[in-house]
């Protein structure tokens, strides 16, 4: 069996993947996620999940290897909205997003490399989901602000956290707004020899 990387520093998708059972390490991939003038959020997920993926790739030993890559990004009318920079960017994030029918979208890459350090294959999936959101008052954004919980997440917000008490309706798998869709992780390794016990 080739050797697992998930290339990501994420707890939330290192705690997602563990629950396929698979071994796997974590050798984070560090790119640049700065969008291309005009890219549409569906579009931007996918190219930097390929490019986390074959950038695992790169650093990976010379042996035969899978590497799973994901991002993650909150979209509201169009919008990318990604990770906040400060407080205020996050406060203004949750503003945004408040009382709003938003969409998540997760793009899932896996790339395979056979040992000689040449790249195999590569396959990406891109998963979407819609959240309903109830509006929040500036005294509940300014006390999630001041929680810290925004500030490493996509939109500002954690779904399995403290904004969850703000979400009233998914469209789309839950996981998928953690940061890890399973099935369409699972899907992309089987299809890439990684032996997963029950998965479909």
């Amino acid at each position: 069996m080739p050797l697992l990387v998930l290339a990501s520093a994420s707890p939330r998708r290192h705690q997602l993947l563990g629950e396929l059972g698979v071994a796997f390490e974590v050798r984070p991939a560090d790119v640049d996620e700065t969008p291309r003038p005009g890219e549409p959020a569906e579009a931007l997920v996918r190219r930097l999940a390929i490019d986390k993926a074959e950038a695992g790739l790169a650093a990976a030993p010379e042996r035969p290897i899978v590497v799973l890559a994901a991002d993650t990004l909150v979209a509201v009318d169009g919008e990318v909205l990604g990770k906040p920079v400060d407080e205020a960017d996050a406060a203004r994030m949750l503003r945004q997003l408040s009382g709003t029918r938003h969409q998540v979208m997760t793009g899932v890459a896996v790339a395979t490399a056979d040992g000689s350090g040449t790249a195999t294959s590569l396959a990406v999936e891109v998963v979407t989901t819609h959240v309903h959101r109830a509006p929040w008052t500036e005294e509940e954004i300014a006390a999630y602000v001041a929680s810290g919980e925004p500030m490493d997440k996509a939109g500002s917000y954690a779904i399995q956290e403290g904004a969850d008490r703000k979400v009233t309706g998914l469209e789309g798998p839950f996981d998928n707004v953690v940061g890890l869709p399973l099935a369409a992780t699972a899907r992309l390794l089987r299809g890439a020899g990684i032996a997963i016990a029950g998965a479909s």
